[in-house]
């Protein structure tokens, strides 16, 4: 059928080209763009994968910035924390040097305590100026805040890391389950002889009263057992006496036969006085009672009674701390007492006007105190006078108090720190071992106490600390090997939990590392009481994620490296400055325990900050890198263009334009046939 008025053949090929057209100009579009979707309308779901997968994309390209510049920081930081390792071992050096106190001048000393102080200042000025980008990192600010120093059994703290969330703090409770203990073994009183009250006595005193020519002589001698008369008629002098200390005999030699010419006649050699002055002359004796010359008369040994002692000093407490304490007796102007508690000496001064009674002198001796209770106990007799003009001898109570080795002892002592051996004879007390012990115990890393038996206990505590006693040799008779309660001890480190998490123990320290919180701390020696703190913000926080939540966060603690904060129970790294506690001149040894403190305590944060950027930072950067390769290739197969297909595209497009554009222009001209028609 033929019409005029509508040209269907025309709005056909309108049509198909219209479509041509569109197919062109999206190939075209495509191929401009190298994007296979350009609006919306080119696939409106795959347009949203395509923005999520963007975004994500940008997050992650974001991430992967962050962390580089988290690994920057980090690497400023250990380059730092280089230079202060470097400037501690030098101190180490000079410590140690300066421990050789024999061979080093005053000078050579000052000199190293002069590098030293150089040294702290450097360190001091390093965790001061080093910065990132005007961020102090080793000054503090970046280390958390929290208030476990106010816990009074906490002796040190180190918070690594922590995710403190929404709420901007972590509440921290450590429950302890049982305490550090020492290593310990102990000899009980039974490896020692009984304790007794240590005692001294002066020589036993004997008296006599002795008739010579009519007078009474009455006559106290210290270890006097007996009088010898012996008469010579030929004496030529008024009579002598003498005094054989290992006998005990006291000779009194004169003619007491007076003149055979002039019978009843006093003789002048037999002189009464004159005896008396020669026993008085005689040390440890006194004679009185002769005044004048008497009448002739035959003089015969009187019987000598054995008062006992003079003086007997007998400690007032039991055992061997008054063992082999020196008695000195010195002359002056008064009857005194003194004890010198370090020197174990007793010092009794006599008035020299006169000989003085012993019950004079056992009251000064029994006024010495110690640690405000009386020393001593004395029995004085009674008859015993003390002439210090004669000169007395020293007295030692030797080891009359008891608690010494019944036999002699050789044994090996093994501690944490190494070992050593020990020789002593029998008698050697509970304390003399135990100072033998002590005076060495900085190489053993073993202590001893006389209190309560021998007590021997590690320096340390936990697992790592020792005590081992192995006994070389024993004489006979002697107990203390079987006095042992064991042979061979190791101590037991802390049990606790954090917030509900088994900690690790060692010694009085404890950790835990879990995702959200990684802290370190130790508390006092044996300490076994609850506490608790909160962690309430600080830290160095990376954003290591592409969504800003805390499980794609770093919290980073980076303490201050400032002589007035490094250090640990033995003290602070300021302290080794002069003029401090620990400096080379005060206290050498305490120097070099706090320095090798401090280095541990730089090396652990190095180390930590090593490992957080090799374990966290670039394993992250890896992971990043590859999710970023994987989501890019996703986002290009759904948005980018194949210009394999879109070039196929535009070729046809191109043909169906040109073709539906002739084919418009034949179905345009199909009207004008039916003016055939009319011709």
């Amino acid at each position: 059928m033929t019409r005029i008025n509508t040209n269907v053949s025309s709005l056909v090929a309108q049509n198909r080209l219209q479509s041509s057209n569109n197919d062109l100009q999206e190939s075209l579009t495509r191929l401009s763009t190298g994007l296979r979707i350009n609006s919306g309308s080119d696939d409106p779901a795959g347009l949203i994968a395509s923005e999520a997968l963007r975004s994500e994309i940008t997050g992650l390209t974001k991430s992967i910035s962050n962390t580089q510049r988290a690994s920057q920081i980090i690497s400023t930081a250990d380059s730092a924390l280089g230079q202060v390792s470097n400037l501690l071992n030098d101190v180490r050096g000079l410590v140690v040097e300066a421990a050789n106190s024999g061979a080093l001048s005053n000078e050579e000393i000052a000199a190293n305590q002069l590098q030293i102080d150089s040294s702290l200042e450097a360190i001091n000025r390093i965790a001061q100026t080093t910065t990132f980008q005007g961020r102090k990192l080793l000054d503090g600010s970046q280390d958390f805040i929290s208030t476990a120093n106010s816990v009074s059994s906490v002796s040190d703290v180190s918070i690594d890391q922590a995710k403190l969330g929404k709420t901007g703090q972590i509440d921290v409770e450590v429950v302890i389950n049982s305490a550090a203990t020492q290593a310990s073994a102990t000899a009980s009183d039974s490896g020692f002889t009984t304790p007794a009250n240590a005692t001294a006595s002066t020589p036993d005193v004997g008296t006599a009263a002795q008739t010579i020519n009519g007078e009474t002589i009455d006559i106290t001698g210290e270890g006097l057992t007996s009088i010898v008369i012996t008469n010579d008629s030929n004496a030529s002098g008024p009579g002598e006496a003498s005094f054989d200390s290992d006998t005990g005999v006291l000779t009194i030699t004169g003619n007491f036969e007076g003149d055979s010419a002039n019978p009843g006649e006093v003789d002048a050699d037999a002189d009464a006085e004159v005896i008396q002055t020669a026993i008085n002359s005689i040390e440890g004796f006194v004679a009185t009672g002769a005044t004048a010359p008497g009448t002739a008369a035959a003089a015969t040994a009187a019987t000598v009674d054995s008062n006992g002692a003079a003086l007997q000093i007998d400690a007032a407490s039991l055992g061997s701390d008054f063992n082999n304490v020196s008695i000195n007796f010195v002359s002056g102007a008064a009857n005194e007492a003194s004890y010198d508690e370090d020197q174990k000496i007793l010092t009794v001064t006599v008035n020299s006007s006169a000989p003085q009674d012993a019950s004079a002198l056992a009251t000064v001796i029994e006024a010495v105190q110690v640690d405000g209770e009386q020393a001593f106990n004395v029995t004085a007799n009674a008859d015993a006078q003390v002439d210090i003009a004669d000169g007395l001898d020293s007295l030692d109570t030797g080891s009359t108090g008891g608690e010494t080795l019944n036999a002699d002892l050789v044994f090996q002592l093994n501690g944490e720190n190494g070992a050593e051996t020990f020789n002593f004879g029998a008698g050697t007390s509970k304390d003399q071992i135990a100072a033998a012990v002590n005076l060495v115990s900085d190489s053993t890393g073993v202590e001893a106490d006389a209190t309560n038996g021998l007590e021997f206990t590690s320096t340390t505590y936990g697992s790592d600390s020792l005590v081992n006693i192995d006994v070389i040799s024993e004489g006979a008779g002697g107990t203390f090997e079987a006095s042992l309660d064991n042979v061979r001890s190791t101590g037991t480190d802390v049990v606790a939990t954090v917030n509900g998490v088994t900690a690790n123990g060692n010694g009085n320290s404890l950790s835990i590392n879990t995702s959200s919180l990684d802290l370190s701390l130790t508390v006092d020696d044996g300490s076994s009481t609850n506490f608790s703190f909160s962690i309430t913000g600080g830290g160095a926080t990376f954003q290591l994620g592409p969504d800003v939540t805390s499980t794609q966060q770093a919290s980073l603690g980076i303490g201050s490296v400032s002589t007035g904060k490094l250090g640990g129970a033995s003290g602070r790294l300021y302290e080794l400055g002069s003029g401090q506690s620990k400096s080379l001149t005060n206290d050498v040894e305490g120097a070099a325990k706090v320095i090798d403190e401090v280095i541990g305590k730089v090396v652990g944060l190095r180390g930590r900050l090593g490992s957080f950027q090799s374990t966290t930072l670039e394993s992250n950067m890896v992971s990043l890198n590859e999710t970023k390769a994987n989501l890019q290739e996703a986002e290009s197969s759904i948005r980018d263009a194949d210009f394999a297909q879109e070039s196929a595209n535009l070729t046809r497009a191109q043909i169906l334009v040109q073709s539906g554009t002739n084919v418009l222009s034949l179905a345009n001209q199909n009207p004008r046939n039916v003016l055939s028609l009319l011709g």
